[in-house]
């Protein structure tokens, strides 16, 4: 008597694997009782297995015999908060995977560098990355396009201020794919990172509200300061000459009353220093842009005008 579940350990597993390690007949009366689910051709799951998303990227990845790639593969990296619905593997271009539901199945002449993350095959995390933001922005293969992009312009902006990507490596791997959707979107995202931007609220920031020349000086992006205690801190933005520091209050940060009190505490001990920090939250930001610009505008000049 065999044991289904001993046998398919991760809920999926070939049908030919499955038939050498019982019998044919076995395999054919559990596909009829339906103790047995043919998802691809070739490929067997267990029917408590159908609604796990890392066992059907599993399933696909048999049936393609290609690593998961796409948004798939930032799933499996933890770069987005979820798997896509349909699971993305690519394949070398000789290869014609197609025809099986739930897979898109991507073709490529480059090298196609993979690795073993939990027993599954994906693509590295910056062809992960670049794939993922070249699909998000080809609206007329992918329907799903414009939903995408934020989670990829996330999943970028994140790796690299949290998992060690380099801006090179990305900027490498985009020169590498000589045509792919999105370039110059991803030139000028990978731009802002590099001028000290680490979160979509601080690129708003960027692009819609700071003033400089040549109406004020130019500000500085995450510019240190020690406070007195001698804890070297770093601020979104500063008006070094005018001693103004701005900061970009985002959606799901300073909102408990503890943050609020360390904010209301590191603001003291840089008055105390001669800096004034203008807040601004999430909500007048991007509601109200052109008047957070003016009112900086008019603290600067002020300030400077007393230096």
């Amino acid at each position: 008597m065999h044991d289904l579940a001993a046998l398919l350990p991760h809920g999926v597993g070939s049908r030919i694997d499955l038939t050498l390690a019982t019998s044919a007949s076995s395999v054919q009366r559990w596909t009829s009782d339906g103790q047995l689910v043919h998802v691809h051709p070739g490929v067997v799951m267990l029917p408590t297995s159908l609604d796990d998303p890392r066992a059907r990227a599993r399933a696909a990845c048999l049936w393609a015999k290609g690593p998961l790639s796409h948004l798939t593969a930032l799933a499996v990296w933890e770069a987005v908060p979820s798997f896509p619905e349909s699971v993305h593997v690519t394949v070398p271009a000789d290869r014609f995977p197609r025809g099986s539901a739930g897979v898109i199945a991507h073709r490529t002449t480059l090298r196609l560098p993979a690795t073993t993350i939990d027993n599954l095959s994906v693509t590295h995390l910056n062809r992960s990355l670049v794939d993922a933001w070249s699909w998000a922005h080809s609206p007329r293969r992918n329907p799903a396009a414009a939903a995408e992009t934020p989670l990829v312009r996330q999943a970028v902006i994140e790796s690299v201020r949290d998992r060690g990507v380099s801006l090179a490596g990305l900027r490498t791997e985009s020169r590498e794919q000589r045509v792919h959707g999105g370039r110059v979107e991803l030139a000028r995202l990978l731009d802002l990172i590099a001028a000290g931007c680490e979160s979509e609220l601080e690129i708003w920031g960027v692009t819609h509200v700071l003033p400089g020349p040549p109406t004020l000086p130019r500000w500085v992006q995450q510019y240190r300061l020690r406070l007195p205690g001698g804890r070297w801190i770093e601020v979104d933005a500063a008006y070094p000459e005018a001693k103004v520091i701005i900061e970009l209050d985002g959606a799901a940060f300073h909102g408990s009353r503890a943050a609020r009190e360390r904010d209301l505490r590191r603001d003291s001990a840089l008055a105390a220093q001669g800096w004034l920090v203008l807040r601004f939250s999430y909500a007048r930001l991007t509601s109200d842009p052109e008047g957070c610009r003016r009112e900086i505008e008019a603290v600067v000049l002020g300030r400077l005008a007393h230096c």
